[in-house]
């Protein structure tokens, strides 16, 4: 064999060492890489999986929080508010408010003509004294301290400020139930503030519809979510509402005792604390009512030279024929110790006031309980607000005589009350420590 084929031989066979060698190489590495490789894209997998699947339940979460959060914050208020943080405190969202009996728990005076009421201590939540406390009633106007509740709480404070249309619907509703109004005028441009006042003051039929309407389109919805609150307040077994103004219905009914947990509820509310405290205020200035509407709260106003050993801070008053005079009101002491008081089927608008007096003084620590007049002796003035037929027109009459310096005025027009400002020193012997500002700010 030549040297040439020699040497042709031997390249041959080095070339295919080489090929040899680089497949053996190949087949490492395809060995490494199934063996480290598949592992490592199944733990990667693995890993973005589990990352997706943290990411998607996080989302859902804050979905949900922004969904069932609630619409505004409802501050705890006190005797004075102050705003400590930007984020005010929330009570819970189903805060349920309760009162038991103890064996302290006794009658009402004997000198208290109301055929329903109750006296709740809230220091402890007991029940200091009852008569007929759970028996259904027709709650008549106190049921606006629920129409005022309920909206309070499906607004932001900002909406205070946002502005109504008075439409006829809005003022036929109070005079085709023969209510009691504010006085709005047919196309009068009023706040949502001005629409709490004449809720709970002069207990505008006229304002409650408004305002309900306001919030959830119609008063057959509003009147839903005042049911749904009811429930939440665990008083739907008790207490059921058809309407927003008190109107007498069969469906529409509660007990003395509901409605003190209602009012539990809404003194815990910044803005119906506010207005449930107004002794007067003046609506908007609007092209029909250029100086505004001058509205009082007739029970502050009447009961705030009474002597009880407590102060009359918050109170929302009702009469129905089936129910006569009724009236809810909250009063504490310079300590700040609270009391509630219900009562229900007094004989007149005064009894009712004095009826309040006579159980404020038994359990406010008063050494000598202050006289109470006889009937003879009270003004003829059946009712102190209307939320049905058969009630008066809200004029007062013959109260210099009963109310002391606070002279008031007969209204101008039906449930329409022309009242000098309140005095400024109230009662001298107590301090009134909710400023009544007349503003509704939401702090």
């Amino acid at each position: 064999m030549s040297n040439l084929e020699e040497e042709i031989l031997r390249r041959k066979k080095a070339a295919r060492i080489q090929e040899i060698k680089r497949q053996k190489k190949n087949q490492r590495y395809m060995d490494m890489g199934i063996r480290f490789g598949i592992p490592a894209v199944i733990i990667v997998i693995v890993i973005t999986v589990i990352v997706c699947l943290v990411l998607s339940r996080s989302k859902k979460q804050d979905e949900k929080a922004d969904f069932t959060g609630p619409n505004i914050s409802i501050e705890k208020s006190g005797a004075e508010n102050e705003d400590t943080s930007d984020t005010p405190d929330t009570p819970a969202p189903h805060l349920v408010y309760s009162a038991s009996d103890t064996a302290e728990t006794t009658s009402l005076p004997g000198d208290v003509v109301s055929s329903y009421g109750i006296l709740v201590d809230l220091a402890d939540d007991t029940i200091l004294a009852q008569r007929n406390a759970r028996t259904r009633i027709s709650p008549a106007s106190m049921t606006k301290i629920l129409t005022v509740l309920v909206a309070a709480e499906n607004i932001d404070p900002e909406q205070l400020d946002d502005t109504v249309t008075i439409t006829l619907e809005y003022t036929d509703y109070s005079y085709a139930n023969d209510l009691s109004a504010v006085g709005f005028a047919e196309n009068e441009v009023v706040t949502v503030r001005d629409l709490f006042y004449g809720t709970i003051l002069p207990s505008g039929g006229d304002a409650a519809l408004a305002l309900a309407c306001y919030v959830a389109g119609s008063e057959e919805e509003f009147v839903k979510l005042m049911n749904e609150r009811l429930k939440e307040l665990q008083l739907n077994d008790s207490t059921h509402f058809t309407n927003v103004a008190g109107m007498y219905d069969d469906d529409h009914y509660s007990t003395v005792y509901d409605m003190a947990m209602i009012l539990h509820a809404a003194i815990d509310n910044d803005i119906c604390r506010t207005v449930l405290n107004a002794h007067t205020y003046t609506t908007s200035s609007t092209q029909q009512h250029p100086d505004g509407i001058k509205i009082s709260n007739w029970f502050l106003r009447r009961i705030e030279d009474k002597d009880c050993g407590l102060t009359v801070e918050c109170a929302k008053t009702g009469f129905v024929m089936q129910s006569r005079n009724c009236a809810a009101s909250f009063a504490d002491d310079e300590d700040g110790h609270g009391y509630i008081c219900v009562t229900a089927d007094s004989s007149s608008g005064w009894r009712c006031i004095y009826d309040h007096v006579s159980i404020y003084s038994a359990f406010s620590g008063l050494t000598e309980k202050p006289p109470i007049p006889d009937d003879n002796e009270l003004p003829d003035d059946e009712t102190l607000d209307d939320a049905d037929g058969n009630a008066d027109d809200g004029s007062l009459t013959d109260l210099d005589d009963i109310s002391g310096p606070d002279e008031l005025n007969e209204p101008d027009e039906a449930g329409t009350e022309s009242a000098p400002d309140r005095p400024s020193g109230g009662n001298s012997t107590q301090k009134n420590k909710i400023p009544v500002t007349n503003e509704i700010t939401g702090n």
